[in-house]
């Protein structure tokens, strides 16, 4: 444990052993691990002690904190002892350091610079024994500890260095030995759930009792898959999710990086398998905070959950796709009669004999954001598992397929004003962070169907709605193939030249200017049409005084002719105008 140091620091750091002439110095590790294993954030052992527990160990009774107290949070994992003047090369993070000043007995006022120094080193504490080369420590050197937040604490004179090395390092092997032998009796616990067969909900259940709180296992994102008991830790629910029940798993730190926090109540860590990143097991522990123990188990129970999710994805991929290729020939009429599709739909679980509405999100090209850090699932897969899970919640008897580009939905309604509402609802949930739309989609709702036969039809109705929507209102459009009007006719036209055309030989000028007039102009027109060419209205709703309107009206006929009296040329200019609200052209 003990090690000299009487020559110049290497690049590494790292000390020479033996017995050399010179003051000694120790630096004693409780773990005997290499420093890049001392806090990492999985699969390591604990931090260590906060300085405020170690103050209170018997070894350091009578000891006196006498600045820096808004350290002492701060971790313990090593201590060492500075009875050299070059000290700080041999520092290291998260340590006690013990000193009784002899190498700064000259130059007391080096103390203030040191504390600097030890600050940038990311000590933990720094504890003097006064009365022998120090009679006290130096203004400067509090001032500079307090505002640095680095524990200073003065030592009793009747207590020895190897006195706190010893208890401090056995206190650390303690915690150590306890959290180790609470992670193993858990894990031994979860592979027994896994191999009697249980799932992700038999884990969460067991989980609850060993770590007494609410446990989860939530998607990347945040979507619950799995949820013990809510009853403990119900008070700190409310206030992690959002109005979409979704866990907001971005707003808390992972793995023991949450310990950083004091007093947390909420611990999650990732569920990693290789490179893909399955979600989340989170703890909300009520009205304890959560500590290093918690955080193991919870590393130990993402690896078990992490297994019992890739076995589950298998089973899935086989269902998923068998289930995907027999809606794809329903939707294309290839599935058979009713009276065969309706049973088999019925056996996977998805009722189409009842009123239902097709529902088609389809991802918007040239919006790909960069990926997640480690998501790296393919985008369509999160999209459809964002909206399989969110239909799910609405209808549990849903048809829902992800296809290359795009999701299907058929889903049951009772009419078309009841349906648009809900797949609002859904697509606000899938939106942003809800799981698969941080790239931009359209949504497209068909009419409602009363019978199976017509699904066909339904899906043609709904991709229509989507592809119209985005050429309406770009990116992210929600529409419902009733709602088209006109546009259902013009997005049939298969040579969008032909639409450019039209509209530059109807509006002349005022289709091909982009200046601020001419857009006014054209504001005034379709403001004239809406309102039946009655000019006391479009006055009042273009905020225009009566005779400005009339100028307006009179330079609008100039451009395109007599409108006014002529209803076929009204037709037209109603027609270019809404081909002018439709992008891509």
């Amino acid at each position: 444990m003990g090690k000299v140091a009487n020559d110049q620091a290497d690049s590494s750091h790292e000390l020479p052993t033996g017995s050399m002439a010179g003051p000694p110095v120790t630096d004693a590790r409780a773990d005997g691990l290499p420093e890049s294993a001392s806090v990492a954030s999985s699969g390591t052992l604990i931090r260590g002690i906060p300085v405020r527990e170690v103050l209170s160990s018997p070894c350091l009774a009578g000891a006196r904190l006498v600045a820096g107290e808004s350290g002492l949070d701060r971790v313990v994992q090593r201590l060492n002892v500075m009875e050299v003047p070059d000290i700080l090369p041999w520092t290291k993070p998260n340590e006690l350091l013990l000193t009784t000043g002899y190498p700064l007995r000259e130059t007391p006022e080096a103390l203030a610079a040191l504390v600097a120094g030890l600050e940038e080193r990311q000590l933990a504490a720094v504890a003097v024994k006064l009365g022998r080369y120090l009679d006290e420590l130096p203004p400067e050197m509090l001032d500079m500890a307090d505002r640095l937040g680095l524990p200073l604490v003065i030592l009793p004179d009747d207590v020895a260095f190897d006195d706190i090395l010893n208890q401090v390092l056995t206190d650390i092997l303690n915690r150590q030995a306890a959290v180790l032998a609470r992670s193993e009796d858990a894990h031994r616990a979860l592979v027994n759930v896994v191999l009697a067969g249980g799932g992700l909900s038999a884990l969460t259940c067991e989980l609850s009792m060993l770590l007494g709180g609410t446990v989860m296992v939530t998607t990347p994102d945040g979507r619950v898959l799995a949820r013990s008991d809510p009853s403990q830790g119900s008070s700190h629910l409310g206030s992690c999710f959002d109005a979409s029940g979704r866990f907001m798993v971005e707003r808390f730190k992972h793995g023991l990086h949450t310990l950083e926090e004091r007093d947390a109540r909420v611990a999650l860590v990732p569920v990693l398998a290789g490179a893909l990143d399955h979600g989340r097991v989170v703890l909300i522990a009520g009205e304890r905070p959560v500590d290093d123990s918690d955080v193991h188990v919870l590393e130990r129970a993402a690896a078990t959950a992490a297994l019992v999710i890739t076995k589950e994805l298998a089973v899935a991929a086989v269902e998923s796709k068998y289930q995907g290729d027999f809606l794809r020939d329903l939707l294309a009429g290839r599935a058979g009669e009713p009276e065969h599709t309706v049973p088999h739909c019925a056996s996977l679980g998805w009722d189409i004999d009842r009123p239902v509405v097709v529902v088609v999100a389809e991802l918007d090209a040239g919006h790909d954001p960069s990926p997640q850090p480690r998501d790296l699932r393919p985008v369509h897969e999160r999209f459809a598992t964002a909206w399989t899970m969110v239909v799910r919640e609405h209808d549990p008897q849903a048809a829902v397929g992800g296809f290359s580009q795009e999701v299907v939905v058929v889903m049951g309604a009772d009419d078309a004003a009841a349906a648009s509402r809900v797949v609002r609802h859904m697509v606000a949930q899938v939106s942003g962070d809800g799981g698969g739309g941080r790239r931009p989609f359209s949504t497209g709702v068909s009419r409602v169907l009363d019978r199976p036969a017509l699904l066909p039809h339904g899906y043609e109705q709904a991709r229509r709605a989507a592809r119209v929507g985005r050429q309406m209102h770009g990116p992210g459009a929600i529409a419902d193939f009733d709602s088209l009007g006109v546009f259902r006719l013009l997005s049939l036209v298969p040579d969008s030249s032909e639409l450019a055309g039209f509209v530059q030989e109807t509006l002349g000028e005022l289709a091909a200017r982009e200046d601020q007039e001419t857009a006014d102009l054209r504001t005034t027109l379709q403001v004239l049409l809406d309102t039946n060419l009655n000019v006391a209205e479009t006055a009042r709703v273009l905020h225009f005084h009566y005779n400005t309107l009339r100028y307006r009206i009179g330079k609008l006929e100039r451009l395109l002719g007599p409108f006014t009296t002529d209803p076929h040329l009204r037709l037209n200019l109603a027609l270019a105008l809404q081909v002018l609200r439709m992008r891509g052209l």
